[in-house]
Order: C-alpha cells, then structure tokens, then sequence
C-alpha cells in the first residue's frame, strides 16, 4: 500500500517525511496486533482442547506411576509386580544419581510395601528422589529388573507438543498417559 502511494504521489506536493514515517509505524503496529490475536487465538485453542478446570483437578491429587518418588520423611508406598517365574525377589532403590542405596528380600507376589527412607545400613536417607524397582531371581540367576510403582502429588500440570504433562512432588515429571492410579491425598 506504501508502495503504490509513492508510485502515484504528485511529484510537486510529495508526501511530508514526517508523515510517512508515521504510516509506516502505524502498519508496523497492525502488523503486531495481528500476530497477537493469531497468538491469541492458538492458545484458546489449546485451553478449549484441555480446559483449564480439567488441568487443576489434577493438582493436589496423588498419581500413581513408575516415575522417581520424592523421599520427605514420610514413608513411600511401593508396589511390585515380580517376574513370574521368581523364586525369590528384591526390593532395590536408587538414588538420584542412580547409586543404590537400599536392597530388601520380599516376597515372589505383586505386593504393596513401605519404604521408611533408610538405606542398608539402617541410617536415614537424604531428603530427595528415589526410583525403586525389583529384581527377580530363580534358582539363584537374575531375571532382571522391573520398574515398582509409587503415588507421587501432583503439584502441577501442563500441556504441551507432548500432551499433558504432570508435575510430582520434587520435580519428578511423568505423563499422564503413564499414570495408573489417582487418588485424594490422605
């Protein structure tokens, strides 16, 4: 548009400087509200798709998942589900830095058990993110490692390019296609 006005300007009363300088900020500023409101429109798009009410029903709750639960005090909840085939089977968590620090004897069943924050040696474990898994074993030769689960709070949840994405105590994050269970906080 400030193109053609030049083209057909009249070469003996041309546009002032002044005021071309003040259309080509006025176009500039249009120019941004229009990306604002296209900005704008996408991200109602995205709150209508996953409402806002919908994401705060997840915060407070407690998720159940495999992902790193957050050690406080407070003793975990643990539950297993052993190889098949296990004669005998390990409780085994590890610290953030993937160093174990905690190995116990349980029994071949799925079960559901507390960890109290202690390691091997019986002495109380650092505030922090653990991971606890179990490893089978029959007739002495390791079957390998399964993930144990864990219920986590949830303190925030967001969506993304990944879809929704929960926040657990401590930072742990898990999608929440990988949550298992929900339940209030008790």
């Amino acid at each position: 548009m400030l193109t053609a006005q030049m083209r057909n300007q009249d070469p003996l009363n041309p546009v002032d400087s002044s005021d071309y300088a003040v259309q080509l900020a006025t176009f500039s500023s249009v120019e941004q509200q229009v990306l604002t409101n296209e900005l704008l429109t996408s991200v109602q798009g995205q709150l209508n798709t996953m409402g806002i009410s919908q994401l705060a029903g997840w915060v407070g709750m407690q998720a159940k998942s495999e992902s790193p639960a957050h050690f406080s005090g407070d003793p975990i909840q643990i539950s297993t589900a052993p190889a098949g085939l296990a004669d005998s089977v390990q409780i085994v968590v590890r610290d953030q830095a993937g160093a174990e620090v905690y190995r116990q004897a349980i029994g071949t069943g799925a079960s559901s058990l507390e960890w109290g924050g202690i390691n091997t040696t019986g002495a109380r474990v650092q505030d922090g993110l653990y991971t606890f898994r179990t490893e089978s074993f029959a007739n002495g030769a390791s079957l390998g490692e399964q993930p144990a689960s864990t219920y986590g709070q949830v303190i925030e949840a967001r969506t993304g390019s990944d879809g929704l994405v929960l926040v657990l105590n401590g930072g742990a994050t898990v999608p929440a296609s990988d949550v298992t269970a929900l339940r209030a906080p008790s």
